[in-house]
């Protein structure tokens, strides 16, 4: 971050690069980490998991699994995530089968989907055999196919929701494939924070979703959908709500819905909170306007670089302004952009003082007599001096 410096020589503190957005976080496992993380650049966060994890000690499914599978030991094991793999054996330790478990895996081939999961097979004693760079389930299934699958019994670690596409090429290519979800994602038991996280994003509340996890970007459209709001969710995120997701995998149950994601070349969450450093600012709305320039933000605004927090209602009125930047605007139509659904136009003439005060500038919003309101552009200002595209450019 650098300071900057105002239209009338003065030096401000620099603004964090999040400083002005909200970021809703849907995750269960590392929420706190990656809260902290987006806090620290400057971001407003609002967590509502969508999910929770059923502790595999506690999974009677998984354990008997685990018993079949030492009984009749596989030829390769697949291990797609480091802490799946890591709370299978510690919950066999527990089931008094820990020992038996990587005897039966040792026994054949072991295949990592990544660098986790290859520290945590190393991390047992055992030594993996073969990892993509890539970290994708995909390159794995090409692997296993070049080899040839035709007769092996292959047991494919899951990480919280099934692979079909992976393990029906296997099952056709010949290969008896059992599958262990050694965790699994349930709904929330408390719906109340994805409920109030949901409604934040339909009233415009929320500049950015994170998803670190292909079952929270599903359980979150599943909860949309059961209250009738899937489509209006879906337009959100289609639009003014950008979807940040870790990696590939996560974004592929919005992708699948025509939702555009946001995601870092390594599937990390620091590289996800870097990217959306870099992302979210240039995404900005910035203007010169009355000799100023004016970037739009979540619902704050900076003037010449300074942090401004503006009113809902204010921000609602200056994000019509700014879609005509120099052009005025009705007090009617700016009426219709107010929250609350006041019929009365001095509701608007009331948000504008306060918009202004807020700014800190009056001179920003022209008044123009019986016809309305508009931004004071600078003369001149065309196409290329008008930056930006404002994470909240359309107007709810």
């Amino acid at each position: 971050m650098t300071a900057a410096v105002t239209s009338s020589g003065a030096t401000v503190a620099a603004v964090p690069p999040l400083a002005g957005f909200t970021v809703g976080v849907t995750a269960a496992r590392r929420a706190e980490e990656l809260a902290t993380m987006l806090e620290r650049r400057g971001a407003v966060v609002q967590q509502g998991a969508a999910l929770r994890i059923v502790p595999v000690a506690d999974d009677t499914e998984l354990a008997d699994a685990t018993r079949a599978l030492i009984a009749r030991p596989p030829d390769i094991t697949v291990a797609t995530t480091g802490i799946g793999f890591r709370g299978w054996v510690e919950a066999a330790d527990g089931w008094g089968i820990g020992e038996d478990l990587l005897a039966a895996l040792g026994s054949g081939k072991l295949l990592a989907r990544g660098p986790k999961a290859r520290g945590a097979i190393r991390a047992s004693g055992l030594v993996d055999a073969w990892s993509p760079p890539s970290e994708s389930s995909a390159e794995v299934l090409d692997h296993l196919l070049d080899m040839g699958v035709d007769g092996l019994r292959i047991a494919v670690q899951l990480h919280g929701e099934p692979l079909p596409d992976v393990v029906d090429a296997l099952r056709m290519a010949g290969a008896e494939v059992v599958e262990l979800p050694v965790y699994r994602w349930l709904p929330p038991a408390d719906l109340g924070p994805l409920d109030r996280l949901i409604d934040t994003v339909l009233c415009g509340g929320i500049d950015v979703l994170a998803f670190t996890s292909a079952p929270a970007a599903a359980s979150l459209l599943a909860r949309a959908t059961e209250r009738g709001m899937r489509e209006l969710l879906l337009d959100a995120l289609r639009g003014p709500v950008l979807a940040l997701c870790v990696g590939p995998v996560t974004a592929a149950p919005l992708e699948a819905v025509d939702v555009p994601t946001v995601q870092p070349q390594r599937s990390r969450l620091g590289a996800m909170v870097r990217q959306l450093e870099a992302e979210l600012p240039a995404r900005a709305r910035r203007l010169p306007v009355a000799g100023h320039v004016l970037e739009l933000r979540g619902y704050a605004v900076l003037v010449d670089g300074e942090l401004r927090t503006v009113p809902p209602a204010g921000m609602a009125l200056l994000r019509v302004l700014a879609r005509r930047p120099g052009r005025v605007v009705s007090r009617a139509e700016l009426l219709k952009a107010l929250p609350g659904g006041s019929g009365d136009e001095h509701a608007v003439e009331t948000a504008m003082a306060r918009l202004r005060g807020a700014l800190g500038r009056p001179k920003l919003v022209q008044t123009v007599v019986k016809r309305g309101y508009r931004l004071a552009l600078d003369p001149g200002a065309g196409p290329g001096t008008v930056g930006g595209h404002c994470v909240h450019g359309s107007v709810r």
